[in-house]
């Protein structure tokens, strides 16, 4: 009789078929980012794509599109300042925007449960590691494994005559589980647009998908988003769809400064402060309420207040990581002396890449040990 064969049979996967809804769907929420938000722009963008590519036929035309966006809840009719109808895209939109921006910055992450990424300091924790130790005085004792004790008691005294003592008694060691407060800062200065590079898009997909990552991922975690130009001021995460840069210079104090305020509201040990910036510092805001520019190259006066806020940043023990958008070899210079005073990190990055260096960063900050 023959030996059945063993083995694996491959066979060829095909991914399941899409909608002609969700086709045009996945393009519509990457043109809505591009367009900030403005519906009636992204549908001419569509239709010029249609035009070119045939991205629809007889069966399911654009205005078919639309009227599902209609009645999938994806968009909604507002009344404008002149008393007139217009369609807007609405929360739900909103958030499948900074899904697909999880998606395609970050990968397809599992959501894990409720602040269940584990520190590397052992001790009395609350997150399980699989390890095990000697019992030693004044170890809860909701932390001694049974099982492994009974085993160690079986071994050291017999079954017959069966006993327990102190010494027999094994305690699983546990993780703390961290917390992390981070400010996210984003330069909307009009460099950010300058020489035909938009820079602004990468950085707002980057904020949607890190918003994103830690409501789902790590939702004791906070994150507050700043935006810097003239002046800084936080924005919400529903805004970050509709982020636009302005005629503005780059008041990179300002921001800063409204960073460590944000973060000294808050009681988590662990806090940063991530930057978005093409890196040249270009205005400050005197006390009596007038602003101080300067575009050419690097001011001497706007660049030492940046390093004084990245000194106070660091005696208030809040790292700053800058993520650096531009080449020029002396907007690095001024990076690197920045992260220096600072003792934070800088990545010096094109636009390639961006939010997978945010993600990886953030991962490792989250891992500080705290003391309990």
């Amino acid at each position: 009789m023959e030996k059945p064969l063993r083995g694996f049979i491959f066979e060829k996967y095909d991914e399941p078929e899409k909608s002609p809804f969700d086709k045009l769907f996945e393009i519509f929420k990457e043109i809505i980012t591009h367009t900030s938000g403005d519906l009636d722009e992204a549908l001419d963008w569509m239709k010029q794509l249609d035009e070119e590519y045939q991205l629809t036929d007889d069966d399911y035309s654009l205005d078919d599109f639309v009227e599902d966006l209609k009645k999938k809840g994806y968009i909604r009719e507002e009344i404008d300042q002149n008393g007139g109808g217009k369609m807007a895209i609405t929360a739900k939109t909103e958030r499948a925007i900074r899904q697909q921006a999880l998606e395609q910055i970050f990968g397809k992450l599992k959501k894990g449960s409720s602040g269940s990424h584990r520190t590397s300091h052992i001790g009395q924790g609350d997150e399980h590691t699989g390890d095990f130790r000697e019992y030693q005085f004044g170890d809860s004792l909701s932390r001694i494994s049974m099982t492994e004790s009974l085993r160690n008691a079986q071994i050291n005294h017999g079954i017959g005559d069966f006993k327990m003592s102190e010494d027999d008694l094994v305690v699983e060691e546990t993780h703390y589980k961290s917390q992390m407060s981070t400010v996210l800062m984003i330069d909307i200065s009009h460099s950010m647009i300058l020489y035909g590079e938009d820079r602004i898009t990468p950085a707002k997909k980057v904020a949607m998908a890190l918003s994103e990552l830690i409501t789902t991922r790590y939702p004791k975690d906070t994150l507050d988003i700043l935006v810097f130009g003239n002046d800084a001021w936080p924005i919400s995460i529903s805004e970050l769809p509709y982020l636009k840069v302005g005629p503005y210079h780059t008041n990179t104090v300002d921001g800063l400064q409204l960073a460590m305020d944000l973060l000294r509201r808050k009681r988590n040990t662990n806090k940063q402060i991530f930057m978005i910036t093409d890196g040249k510092p270009s205005c400050v805001r005197e006390r009596d309420g007038s602003y101080y520019k300067n575009s050419m190259g690097l001011d001497p006066y706007i660049v030492d207040k940046c390093y004084n806020m990245a000194r106070q940043a660091r005696k208030l023990h809040i790292p700053i990581t800058t993520f650096m958008i531009a080449q020029d070899p002396y907007l690095t210079r001024f990076v690197q002396e920045f992260t220096l005073a600072n003792q934070g990190k800088a990545f010096y990055t094109g636009l390639k890449g961006l939010g997978e260096m945010i993600f990886e960063d953030y991962e490792i900050n989250r891992k500080k040990r705290i003391r309990g």
